[in-house]
């Protein structure tokens, strides 16, 4: 026989809304009461039914998570972070996938979230008719940028920053040819390809370093990407001797272009990425570590607390630092190659 809330309210010899409130960790009901509670739903075996107790509360015990590209390793990852989190605390999490064009404007569109979950975690980068669109949910809203945004908890590091201390890296050894692999933000907004290029800029011109546009590549933030624009660069009548991959996984691809050129870094040409992806020590790639998996457990945490303390402040916007990782492909530049 299936065991209702009026069984466990009868052998515990309370009202089945104390039993509700006590299994639900609601106030008004003491620690002792509650204990016994506990005890009594366990030995009788019963499971609160999702359902009914998201009528009694108005909460879905679900969290939205909205991604740009899932199969992507920064994403999976911080997803990976966020759903553990989540998943601790007893929620489940709800996932979409916006991948295209299509989907996103499918979903800011439809709202499929509206009334289904409790709060949302958004990796993408908003314009403001989106960001609008999530605030008008009324639950509260965490995502990853580098500045504070109205309504949203923001979780995230400087990418401008980043890039400038892997590129100085570069500088101060002695490197004057300096290329770069980065990306577009293409029409899903996406601005980190945009703050990391400022910042490969930035120390360029600090260091009188004169900017030569034919030592930038696309890479995509893939490994394939990474393998094709290192090819791109090697190309060049003077290709440069040292080179900032915006991303570890296109460091990686543009490792595999200099093993098929039968080069190595660093003693052809110094590579340097960000992220500290989980392959790079493995690969001895030097890189600005970010802690992802950090930076969506974070969040996550952030979220909760927004809806277990309803009433207070928003925590705005936390920037997580990061720290060059000196390993095995950066190093002053060869006597013989072009500086």
């Amino acid at each position: 026989m299936t065991v209702s809330i009026t069984d466990v309210a009868r052998a515990a010899g309370v009202s089945a809304s104390t039993v509700s409130r006590a299994l639900r960790g609601r106030q008004g009901v003491s620690d002792e009461v509650r204990a016994q509670i506990t005890v009594v739903a366990a030995q009788l075996g019963y499971t609160a039914s999702r359902s009914a107790s998201s009528l009694a509360s108005g909460r879905t015990s679900t969290i939205g998570v909205v991604v740009p590209f899932v199969g992507r390793w920064f994403f999976g990852t911080v997803l990976d972070a966020a759903e553990n989190v989540f998943g601790a605390a007893g929620y489940d999490v709800l996932l979409y996938n916006l991948g295209s064009p299509e989907a996103r404007t499918r979903f800011f569109t439809q709202m499929p979230a509206r009334k289904r979950v409790d709060a949302v975690l958004s990796l993408l980068v908003h314009d403001e008719d989106e960001a609008d669109a999530l605030r008008s949910l009324g639950v509260p809203l965490a995502t990853f940028w580098t500045a504070p945004r109205p309504g949203f908890t923001v979780v995230g590091i400087d990418d401008r920053a980043g890039a400038q201390s892997a590129v100085r890296h570069l500088v101060n050894l002695g490197h004057r040819r300096i290329g770069m692999i980065g990306g577009t933000s293409g029409p899903l907004h996406w601005t980190t390809p945009v703050a990391r290029r400022q910042g490969y800029l930035d120390v360029l011109a600090d260091a009188g370093i004169p900017h030569d546009p034919a030592l930038e590549a696309d890479g995509g933030y893939t490994v394939g990407g990474g393998e094709r624009a290192m090819t791109e660069l090697l190309a060049v009548p003077r290709p440069p001797t040292a080179v900032f991959a915006q991303s570890d996984e296109m460091a990686m691809g543009a490792l595999r272009a200099l093993r098929l050129h039968r080069m190595k870094a660093p003693d052809d040409i110094s590579l340097i990425g960000l992220d500290d992806h989980e392959l790079a020590e493995v690969l001895g790639l030097t890189t600005i570590a970010q802690p992802v998996a950090g930076q969506g457990a974070e969040a996550a945490r952030l979220l909760l607390r927004q809806l277990q303390e309803p009433d207070a402040a928003p925590p705005g916007h936390v920037q997580v630092p990061t720290r060059l990782i000196l390993r095995d492909t950066t190093a002053p530049p060869h006597p013989r190659g072009p500086q």
